[in-house]
């Protein structure tokens, strides 16, 4: 039989900064203690069994007044894919003017998730 384990999770979707414990057995979320809120114990559920975080970086820009545009995925992606959307975007430039919010690459790896810029670019001349 597996043994068991525990997770401390610091919640951070509210400012109350919960600290939960995850006892967990496998996959197997056994019990969650410490949450305030029912969002709570959601995040730290999906933190012990499926972490995701939003991925900011910057890609090349041809053109511009900057050489690189800030950019982020819009909703958060698996950990285990961080690494395939940083090299995606070591691989992309794109050509100035670029505008806040612009998608930059829409549906990156197939997960569902655009790519957007966070701050503009103008075209140099």
């Amino acid at each position: 039989m597996e043994s068991c384990s525990e997770r401390r999770i610091l919640c951070i979707i509210c400012p109350v900064g919960c600290e939960i414990v995850v006892k967990v057995r496998g996959n197997e979320v056994l019990e969650v203690k410490g949450a305030q809120c029912p969002k709570g114990r959601d995040y730290a559920v999906e933190e012990v069994s499926s972490p995701k975080r939003v991925v900011i970086s910057v890609v090349r820009c041809r053109g511009g007044e900057l050489p690189v545009v800030s950019v982020r995925t819009d909703r958060p992606v698996p950990k285990d894919k961080i690494w395939d959307i940083m090299k995606l975007l070591s691989e992309i430039e794109v050509e100035a003017p670029v505008e806040m919010g612009q998608i930059i690459v829409e549906n990156a790896l197939g997960l569902g998730v655009n790519i957007i810029a966070t701050r503009p670019c103008r075209r140099i001349s």
